[in-house]
């Protein structure tokens, strides 16, 4: 693919790889200098998670030769072809939530201090809300300046992510899996087939979040047939 490094800075900054990646309908969603205790190669001196930059992710997605051909799980196939792609022009190491070795993605969301344990456990981001997820991070041989801190969303929250599940079976207690899926499958979790999770939708940051419908009922039809 070969993006160029004359499209980012040559200093490598945060923003300028943001810059970057958006143009791949991705974005930056935090980062960390990595510690000892991350059993990550001490080149790395800087690790940036990705997610989906929405809505322009989905476009993307299917209108890619992974979707078009119809592959098996397209989406991983996509980040794969594409965030390496990235790290290649960078000169960084590719991470992904998928396949093998699994990296440890919840607890890079966690040390990047831009994502917490929501009251319902998921991971909940500063500006995505519980609509959070990464399709992979870059592991930059550079220490690069981080942005500062943001505060953790629910401290000032009613927290109505507690009682939204229609069936509750995701709460503070943890999560039903089986009880979710009988839902979806039921006349009544039809409609949430199409919208997306009751508990993810109900977070006020999620609530600003623009994310296209045919993502969301992809991603569904996917979960809701996983228990078949």
């Amino acid at each position: 693919m070969g993006l160029g490094l004359d499209q980012v800075d040559k200093k490598k900054t945060y923003d300028s790889i943001d810059q970057m990646v958006q143009t791949e309908k991705l974005r930056i969603l935090g980062g960390f200098h990595p510690k000892e205790e991350d059993n990550l190669r001490p080149e790395i001196k800087t690790m940036l998670l990705l997610g989906p930059d929405e809505p322009k992710f989905w476009k993307g997605i299917i209108a890619s030769p992974e979707w078009l051909s119809k592959e098996k799980n397209p989406i991983d196939l996509w980040s794969y072809r594409i965030i390496n792609a990235i790290a290649k022009d960078l000169k960084a190491s590719a991470f992904f939530p998928f396949g093998t070795p699994l990296n440890p993605f919840y607890e890079w969301a966690l040390r990047s201090k831009s994502a917490w344990v929501s009251p319902v456990s998921l991971l909940v981001h500063a500006e995505v809300g519980l609509m959070v997820s990464y399709r992979g991070a870059l592991g930059l041989k550079e220490k690069i300046k981080l942005p500062a801190l943001k505060l953790r969303p629910c401290a000032k929250c009613s927290k109505p992510c507690l009682t939204s599940c229609n069936v509750s079976a995701l709460t503070e207690r943890g999560y039903d899996v089986p009880k979710c899926l009988s839902y979806l499958k039921s006349k009544e979790g039809k409609t949430n087939l199409s919208i997306g999770c009751s508990v993810r939708l109900s977070c006020p940051v999620s609530q600003k979040f623009i994310r296209d419908p045919g993502q969301t009922a992809y991603h569904m039809s996917i979960f809701s047939n996983s228990g078949n």
